[in-house]
C-alpha cells in the first residue's frame, strides 16, 4: 500500500472518530437515555447513541471512501469493491455507557481479508484517542500526545490482568480464565475496550475475554500490535474474526498465559 493511501486511511479514521464523539456525548449521562435490548434471553443493550453514531460514521464513509466495505455492529455489512473494509463499533461497552462509567469507547478499524491494518480506540468523555498502524502508535488526550508502547516482560506473578466480565463465556472458558487469574498479581473487571487501550499504553500486561465479535476486537488488535503487543485467540491463532481473545504486552507473558489457557479444554 502506497503512502498516500495510508495517509488517507489515517485521515478518514480520525475523521470518523471526530464525527462519533459529539453524537455519543450528546446522550452520555443524561436522564433521558433509554436502553433497549437486542436479545430476548439476556440484556444486550443498545441506545439511540449507538445507532446514531454508527450512521454518522457511515455517512462520512459514503462521502470519503465510497468504494470501501463497512461492517458495523448496528447496521451490519455493506459490501465494497476496494478490498478494504471499515469495522465499526459505535459504542463498545454499552453497559458501561448506560451506567455512566468512562470505560466505553468508539472502535474504528480498517483492514483487508488478513485483518486490521489501522485502528482507533476513542474515549470521547475523557478525550483520549489511542491509534495504531502503519508503523506508528500514539495516544492523544488531556496530557498531550505520547507514543504507545506495551510493557516489558515480567513474571506472570507480577502481571495485571483485565477483563470485562467476571463470568466470562462458558463454564469451561471461565475455568480457563480463572486458572490464569489465580497466577497473576491483580485482576480487574468491567474495563470494556478501555482495557485494551491500557494494555497498549503499557499500564497492564494481559486482557483475556471470550465471546467477542469482529467489531469488538479489530481496532484493539491494530492498536496493540502497533504498540508492540500480541493479540491471538486462546490457541495462538489469528482472532480478527472474534471469539476467545488473549491480548498480551509481549511474547513472554503471552506464552505464559497461553500455556494455561490451552491446558483447559
Amino acid at each position: 500500500m502506497d503512502q498516500a493511501t495510508q495517509a488517507d486511511l489515517i485521515r478518514v479514521a480520525h475523521l470518523l472518530a471526530d464525527t462519533a464523539r459529539p453524537v455519543t456525548l450528546a446522550h452520555f449521562r443524561t436522564a433521558a437515555l433509554v436502553a433497549d435490548t437486542k436479545a430476548l434471553s439476556h440484556f444486550d443493550p443498545v441506545t439511540i447513541a449507538d445507532r446514531a453514531a454508527e450512521q454518522a460514521m457511515r455517512d462520512v464513509l459514503a462521502r470519503e471512501r465510497p468504494n470501501d466495505g463497512i461492517f458495523g455492529e448496528e447496521y451490519g455489512q455493506t459490501p465494497g469493491t476496494s478490498g478494504l473494509t471499515w469495522v465499526l463499533d459505535p459504542i463498545d461497552g454499552t453497559r458501561g455507557y448506560i451506567s455512566g462509567t468512562p470505560t466505553w469507547g468508539v472502535l474504528i478499524a480498517v483492514g483487508d481479508a488478513d485483518g486490521p491494518i489501522y485502528g482507533i480506540i476513542d474515549q470521547p468523555y475523557i478525550g483520549e484517542r489511542f491509534a495504531g498502524g502503519f508503523g506508528q502508535a500514539d495516544v492523544t488526550g488531556p496530557m498531550g500526545t505520547a507514543p504507545l508502547s506495551t510493557r516489558a516482560p515480567r513474571g506472570l506473578d507480577q502481571a495485571i490482568l483485565l477483563s470485562t466480565f467476571p463470568e466470562i463465556g462458558t463454564p469451561a472458558q471461565m475455568a480457563a480464565f480463572q486458572a490464569v487469574s489465580r497466577q497473576v498479581r491483580l485482576t480487574r473487571y468491567g474495563m470494556d475496550c478501555y482495557g485494551y487501550a491500557l494494555l497498549a499504553a503499557g499500564q497492564v500486561d494481559l486482557v483475556i475475554e471470550a465471546g467477542l465479535n469482529a467489531y469488538d476486537v479489530q481496532a484493539p488488535i491494530a492498536v496493540i500490535e502497533a504498540a508492540g503487543g500480541i493479540v491471538t485467540d486462546w490457541c495462538g491463532a489469528p482472532v480478527h474474526a472474534g471469539g476467545q481473545v488473549l491480548a498480551a504486552a509481549n511474547a513472554d507473558i503471552h506464552a505464559a498465559a497461553l500455556k494455561i489457557l490451552r491446558s483447559h479444554p
